[in-house]
């Protein structure tokens, strides 16, 4: 029993809670086994009990829309999870299995309701905690880490990708187009000034010649360099979607939460000053 109120103590869902609080809990709590692979319970499953970790390790998971596993959390010996179906009596929000043998300290609704009956304080302790649970997941979604568009594509970029993406960044710069007019100018110049001994007279066959072989290459180069940059726009907007459409999920799935939760709060303080 005191190795049960230990390791509730140390929890932070039951931190707050008194000694003879967590006494009763010890004592309505259920343990059980699942072995690796096995699952806890699954997405829409009914929420009517919180989970203890208390030997092996727990992971915590959902589907995208797009079929991606997403890995929420991973659990290690003393954390709890699946605290938010088992006060509002929602359906669970992702998928929980055991990554290893583990040993799980199980917490089931009826407890709760019966630990709040004899010791009204401890509603407020768990309401603190689970405060403390929305205020996080807030912050996620106020900073949300999404993955950098510019960095997905340098990571797939070839290394013929990289010459033409250089070739069309110099050919459209200030600093070719005066280098090549020096050159034509130059070329020209020197061949004008040869008169009869000049290697390309005019009308300058030979400069031609190099000018649409050179034009006849930097063309497909800045073409190639053209498609891939709406590659990454294709990217951009794709990544730009997937945020978007999580922030939205995560929202909704908050404010269901909160609603839930204030509405069992209050038909649970409406009983209790009901009773004499």
């Amino acid at each position: 029993m005191s190795d049960l109120v230990n390791i509730l103590r140390n929890t932070s869902m039951f931190a707050a809670l008194e000694n003879d609080e967590l006494a009763m809990i010890s004592s309505l709590i259920d343990t059980r086994h699942f072995s690796k692979g096995q699952i806890i319970f699954t997405r829409g499953d009914v929420g009517d009990s919180l989970y203890i970790v208390r030997d092996g390790r727990v992971e915590v998971s959902s589907e995208s829309t797009e079929g991606t596993k997403i890995v929420f959390a991973e659990y290690p010996p003393g954390e709890v999870f699946g605290e938010i179906s088992l006060l509002d009596g929602g359906p669970r929000t992702a998928t929980a299995a055991a990554t290893e043998d583990s040993e799980l300290l199980i917490f089931d609704r009826a407890d709760v309701l019966a630990l709040v009956t004899k010791h009204p304080d401890a509603a407020l302790d768990l309401l603190a905690a689970m405060g403390r649970k929305l205020r996080s997941t807030n912050e996620l979604l106020r900073n949300p880490v999404a993955r950098n568009a510019n960095v997905e594509v340098e990571e797939s970029l070839t290394f013929g990708a990289r010459i033409a993406d250089h070739v069309a960044s110099f050919g459209g710069s200030w600093t070719f187009v005066l280098i090549f007019t020096s050159i034509l100018i130059g070329w020209m110049g020197l061949n004008v000034a040869l008169a009869a001994q000049a290697f390309d007279s005019f009308p300058f066959i030979l400069l031609n010649l190099g000018l649409s072989a050179l034009a006849a290459l930097q063309a497909p180069i800045i073409m190639m360099s053209q498609n891939r940059h709406s590659a990454k726009d294709r990217i951009r907007a794709d990544l730009d979607y997937e945020v978007n459409l999580k922030a939205e999920l995560e929202i909704a799935h908050l404010h269901n939460k909160v609603d839930r939760l204030h509405e069992h709060l209050a038909e649970h303080l409406v009983k209790i000053q009901k009773k004499p």
